[in-house]
């Protein structure tokens, strides 16, 4: 007869699971993912290396799960960010573009991580699933303008895409010096703005 983990040693594994995802986090915004090996994380989470072992194949295999711990917290940050009312679509792509950017510019070792650090491979496919969560957010928001009127025609999935490789581009550099100029914010707006076919007030 199979083993049956019983509700609260379920619970306990569970519980045990997040702590080593959220010592990792930690361990990836201060050291990036070079600093996240197995035995690192065990001892941020203060528990055994073998214990982590219960829960993750390898480093590979946490790296992943970390990857999306932490970018499920940035979709949703934009994606709320797209969601305020009483803005048109083109302000609804820059309140994406800004509450992105401010965020990573705030944890620059981190949002290097998730945007440019060479790692795994199975990182990287991730990456790429990250991109697009970001394309469609943006790409919702171009299709409502340009049906509406209030943007040109255009392929509102190529617009979105390119902003954001645009936009990661812009950070990588800042990010990986860990500092950037004061007015980056408002630039990556107005870029955003003028790449939509509209214009910024501020520069009128």
């Amino acid at each position: 007869m199979p083993y049956r983990r019983t509700p609260a040693v379920q619970a306990r594994l569970d519980d045990r699971r997040e702590a080593v995802l959220l010592a990792a986090v930690e361990l990836l915004a201060e050291r990036g993912y070079a600093g996240c090996s197995v035995a690192a994380v065990a001892e941020r989470a203060g528990i055994a290396t073998g214990s982590v072992y219960q829960h993750f194949t390898g480093k590979a295999q946490l790296a992943v799960e970390l990857f999306r711990t932490v970018v499920r917290g940035e979709v949703a940050a934009v994606t709320a960010a797209a969601a305020r009312p009483a803005l048109e679509p083109q302000q609804r792509v820059t309140a994406v573009v800004e509450t992105f950017a401010a965020r990573a510019l705030r944890a620059p070792r981190l949002a290097y991580a998730l945007l440019a650090e060479p790692v795994d491979p199975a990182v990287d496919t991730e990456r790429l699933v990250f991109r697009r969560a970001f394309r469609d957010v943006i790409a919702v928001q171009v299709a409502a303008g340009v049906a509406g009127g209030a943007l040109p025609a255009q392929d509102p999935e190529l617009t979105a895409a390119a902003l954001v490789g645009a936009v990661a581009e812009a950070l990588v550099g800042p990010l990986a010096a860990g500092a950037a100029p004061a007015d980056l914010v408002p630039a990556l707006r107005s870029f955003t703005l003028r790449a939509l076919g509209g214009h910024d007030a501020a520069d009128a």
